[in-house]
């Protein structure tokens, strides 16, 4: 036990012990992304993407620009300078009704201390604010604008007042270490995540807790372990990194792992503990029970969820046997596993997908229904991930339709 404590030897028993990481051969038959493209725009770490609409999306990074990019031809469209110094958020804001401006908006913060609001169709800045006394670190749902534990609101203009402005609204202090993640999950709450490993879903309208999950490195606790599960843990291993949902889940990405939290049930369904070698930075949900997620260590990788089958539990033996007692102790031994059966996660993340083009840390991408996956790289590059199938058969078409062009086309008789 000594060798353990001071960093060797066993781990606790049960789901707080670390788990081997999942691996999949070169046979990804589930797999669609076997084409890439390589983007290079950028000078410094790419830190940001955003969908703008079906076909563009926008980067940012380490070196101040935004790059508006063709998410099918991997066409540079635009590139907007701004910002002296990082940046530290890139958000897609919709047209208002009391605008003038109707073209696509993005929102931009930087480590210089400002924040702008692009014209993303004309690269035009519409709205520049520099008065803040420290770095803008922000998320952003609905009209509002959070950093660590402040929530803004973001006012358009009106007749009234024809310029911008951003108010504080609300400081959030149930948390006890620093928000790492905030996630809009529908019209009436958002969940936020903090460096502890704490998730708190909170009420979107009067700001009160909803829940709370405080231990996703292990699903099914046991008290008698809490103190070594703290002496094992580091604070990396549990920090809540992102959130991405649907209308029944939260997926966390809680240190090297993945986390499904049902809302219904409120409680751990599925995890992966060891989902990559190093933490996971970005997340997110596609059709099919599936889910992306990259990590640290310059991977992406596919998942599905997938329901377990759950074993029953041993019957308990009657007649002769059980007369002399017999029967009790296999009724006992039966308790543990119904116990364990009951506690542990319904659900499974399987691996289907591992796609490795980056040469250092991914820290986002995109998901386009018709143009595939978009990655983004301490590396400086973008990937545009395709379709192989599906790029294939819109090569053929191309070829066919200009060979009909050139009359080079004849059907056999």
């Amino acid at each position: 036990m000594l060798r353990w404590l001071i960093g060797g030897g066993r781990e606790p028993q049960g789901l707080a012990e670390k788990s081997p990481l999942q691996t999949i051969g070169e046979e990804q038959t589930q797999n669609p992304y076997t084409e890439l493209l390589v983007l290079k725009a950028h000078h410094d770490i790419v830190r940001f993407l955003v969908q703008l609409d079906e076909y563009r999306f926008a980067s940012a990074g380490d070196d101040g620009i935004v790059v508006v990019w063709n998410a099918q031809t991997g066409e540079k469209l635009l590139e907007l300078n701004g910002h002296t110094q990082k940046i530290t958020a890139l958000i897609t804001f919709p047209s208002l009704e009391a605008c003038e401006e109707k073209n696509q908006l993005i929102l931009t913060t930087s480590a210089d201390r400002t924040v702008i609001l692009w014209d993303c169709d004309t690269g035009r800045q519409v709205r520049k604010v520099s008065c803040f006394q420290s770095t803008i670190k922000n998320y952003f749902f609905h009209t509002y604008l959070q950093s660590f534990d402040l929530i803004f609101r973001l006012v358009a203009p009106t007749e009234e007042s024809l310029e911008w402005d951003i108010l504080e609204i609300k400081r959030l202090l149930d948390h006890q270490d620093n928000i790492l993640s905030l996630v809009n999950v529908n019209d009436v709450s958002f969940v936020t995540g903090s460096h502890v490993g704490e998730m708190i879903i909170w009420d979107i309208l009067d700001w009160t807790v909803q829940a709370r999950e405080c231990s996703f490195w292990d699903p099914s606790p046991q008290l008698d372990t809490q103190q070594e599960i703290k002496l094992c843990q580091k604070p990396d291993d549990i920090s809540v990194h992102h959130f991405t949902w649907d209308k029944e889940n939260v997926f966390a990405a809680v240190g090297r792992g993945l986390y499904v939290y049902n809302l219904h049930m409120k409680r751990v369904i599925a995890c992966q503990k060891s989902a990559h070698d190093s933490n996971v930075l970005h997340i997110a949900k596609l059709p099919n029970r599936q889910l992306i997620s990259c990590s640290e260590d310059g991977s992406v990788r596919i998942w599905e969820l997938r329901e377990k089958q759950q074993l029953a539990a041993e019957p308990v033996p009657t007649g002769f046997f059980n007369m002399w007692g017999f029967g009790r102790v296999n009724k006992q031994a039966s308790q543990p596993v119904k116990k364990q059966q009951e506690n542990s996660p319904p659900c499974s993340l399987e691996l289907i997908g591992d796609l490795i083009g980056h040469s250092s840390s991914v820290e986002m991408f995109l998901y386009f229904e018709d143009h595939g996956l978009v990655t983004c790289s301490a590396d400086h590059l973008i990937i545009l991930w395709k379709n192989g199938e599906r790029e294939s058969g819109l090569r053929s078409l191309k070829l066919f339709q200009k060979l009909e062009e050139n009359g080079d086309l004849y059907l056999a008789v």
